[in-house]
């Protein structure tokens, strides 16, 4: 399974679609704000540049992919006007994998441009060109020095690849607490193979004093098992071991099946960047939120919300390698699980922010 060219949210407005099951990310993204003007300020104030670029990495589509671009633009724009600044032009820079939903991207740009300009005095903010760029950022995206602000939230703890040697994970589908040591050992070295080369990409693209905001899912535990990071993928396996017992898919099929992905702790966060040297870290924060969404609203069927949530960043995973027979099934019986789950244990998942500045060369 060749990781970029199915891995995607699930597109369109349905009920299992990333549009519709982003409110979480969409949370971790406000978590970030005060990070995020932070460094805007210090950018803008130390550098006045007269065009800004902006990249978000891993924009998905949906009500989240110009929530970010939305906060920039409004607090640059309340800088300018407080130093008494032209307001700059800006090139807003949309990445992801091929696979995802561009088309949807580009028919909502006139709607963020009306809303933004209603927002702000359409006279005095500059223009804003809107780019889509297709591809992994585990490789280089843009022209050297050309970035001064680059974010990502939700996005790095994809790898690039489903790390090799972990074919004796049997019943997981992810790290887990029965997983062998070697799995725990071949996820991380991924994850630091991917991560240094992201640095190393990034390094060559941004600007000297240029910004870079990115939010992992992580965990604050230096132990990669623990429940923080794992047991969300923990109880999917339950589900479709379930099947496996029934005879509805084969036990094979779910021991060749691992998520490509890696929670880091803000020590392995902080380990790669001071590494690979480029960045100077300015700072590192952990933060949580509940596994629903909406939770805080007393919503009481928090084992839909969050199956709908797994469900539309997981299935294009999932139907590629057991097809889209066993989908329905799959998450009818995950549901089940997350509601007994949720109901006795407080279940939260763990952001790692990390502010970073790229020093001189």
């Amino acid at each position: 399974m060749k990781i970029d060219q199915v891995l995607h949210m699930n597109e369109g407005m349905g009920e299992a679609s990333y549009a519709r099951n982003s409110l979480l990310q969409q949370k971790a993204i406000s978590i970030a704000k005060p990070m995020i003007e932070e460094a805007i300020t210090t950018l803008y104030c130390n550098t006045l540049p007269r065009n800004l670029a902006i990249a978000d990495l891993g924009c998905s589509s949906g009500p989240n992919t110009f929530f970010v671009v939305t906060q920039i633009i409004k607090f640059v724009e309340t800088l300018s006007q407080q130093l008494n600044r032209p307001s700059p032009e800006y090139q807003v820079l949309l990445n992801d994998l091929p696979a995802n939903d561009f088309n949807s991207i580009f028919k909502s740009i006139p709607t963020f441009k009306h809303e933004l300009y209603n927002e702000i005095q359409a006279n005095k903010i500059g223009p804003c060109f809107i780019s889509g760029v297709p591809g992994s950022f585990y490789g280089r995206l843009f022209p050297t020095r050309s970035l001064h602000f680059v974010h990502s939230s939700y996005s790095l703890h994809w790898l690039s690849q489903v790390p090799e040697g972990v074919v004796n994970n049997k019943g997981n589908i992810y790290m887990a607490s029965t997983s062998p040591l070697n799995v725990f050992e071949a996820y991380y070295e991924q994850f630091q193979r991917d991560f240094s080369l992201f640095l190393k990409c990034r390094a060559e693209e941004v600007v000297e004093g240029g910004c870079m905001i990115l939010t992992f899912l992580g965990r604050r535990s230096d132990d990669p098992s623990s429940k923080e990071c794992c047991y969300i993928w923990e109880l999917l396996a339950m589900a479709l071991n379930e099947m496996v017992f029934e005879g509805i898919i084969k036990e094979e099929e779910v021991d060749r099946f691992n998520i490509p992905q890696y929670t880091p702790s803000p020590s392995e966060v902080k380990s790669e960047v001071m590494k690979e040297g480029s960045f100077s870290i300015d700072g590192l924060d952990v933060s949580e939120v509940h596994w629903n969404p909406f939770n805080d609203d007393g919503s009481d069927d928090g084992g839909y919300h969050v199956a709908n949530l797994m469900r539309s960043v997981a299935e294009p995973l999932l139907t590629t390698h057991f097809g889209e027979a066993i989908i329905e099934d799959a998450f009818c019986r995950y549901r089940r699980i997350l509601t007994r789950i949720m109901s006795k244990e407080t279940t939260m998942f763990i952001n790692v922010t990390v502010s970073m500045t790229r020093t001189a060369s």
